[in-house]
């Protein structure tokens, strides 16, 4: 044996070396995606956050043109009319001009990548995102217009005054429709199945008639007398939102 085969020997890892490598950096791995996963989850939750307060910003400036009134759809009894109609009053208020086109901007959710097509019925999985689809407006927010839908029977803000709304910093504008059955998009409950596809304290990001967004708990019964929906009653009061202007 020459005294270069000697130096290579020297230098090359023994099998027990390469396994001791392989299992720290595997663990180093199990360390970091889950950080690296929840960074990710709280960025979308930012970039959510600040397209409510842009739709928050536009929709009191909608207002403000008339007369202090909040937008309305009087007389109609489609689910998904009173939550969506919006949409279209805010084109001059918001910039760039909302596109025609299917695509991602300031009503799509970073977050908004699956829902459940009858989320109270069938609850049929979708893996693809609600603002994906024309029942939606192709958007990820709805506004809180519940109260034009039935008679005026469920809480909502629809054609009120901003002014008139008594408790401002909880009174929800505009949410991520999630909001309304509930779930959430944040963090769900896995695996996402219908029978997981409704649940109590589902985590959603709102804005509020005072101007500010935040991420919040949202009360669901599954009983209540009220309506299936969590849009159908407000909340107990340790919950930091409400329906209702009142």
């Amino acid at each position: 044996m020459n005294e270069g085969d000697q130096v290579t020997r020297k230098r090359a890892f023994t099998l027990t070396e390469l396994l001791v490598v392989t299992a720290i950096i595997a663990l180093l791995a199990a360390l970091l995606l889950p950080a690296m996963s929840a960074t990710k989850a709280r960025a979308k939750r930012v970039s959510c956050l600040d397209n409510l307060r842009q739709i928050n910003v536009a929709l009191r400036l909608y207002s403000d043109d008339g007369s202090d009134t909040l937008p309305n759809t009087p007389g109609t009894d489609d689910p998904i009319l009173c939550l969506t109609g919006y949409k279209k009053l805010l084109k001059s208020y918001l910039r760039p001009k909302i596109p025609d086109l299917r695509q991602r901007d300031v009503f799509s959710c970073p977050a908004d990548t699956f829902h459940f097509d009858d989320p109270m019925g069938d609850r049929r999985f979708v893996p693809r995102g609600l603002w994906e689809e024309p029942i939606s407006d192709h958007s990820s927010y709805g506004f809180n217009g519940g109260n034009s839908m039935g008679g005026g029977r469920l809480p909502g803000i629809a054609g009120r005054r901003l002014s008139s709304i008594r408790d401002m910093a909880k009174t929800i504008l505009v949410t991520e429709n999630s909001a309304f059955i509930p779930w959430s998009w944040h963090e769900p409950r896995r695996p996402l199945t219908p029978q997981n596809a409704v649940f109590n304290d589902a985590k959603n990001v709102a804005s509020f008639a005072d101007g500010h967004a935040a991420y919040i708990r949202i009360y669901w019964a599954a009983q209540n007398p009220a309506g299936p929906l969590a849009m159908c009653y407000d909340p107990p009061a340790r919950y930091d939102y409400k329906w209702s202007g009142d």
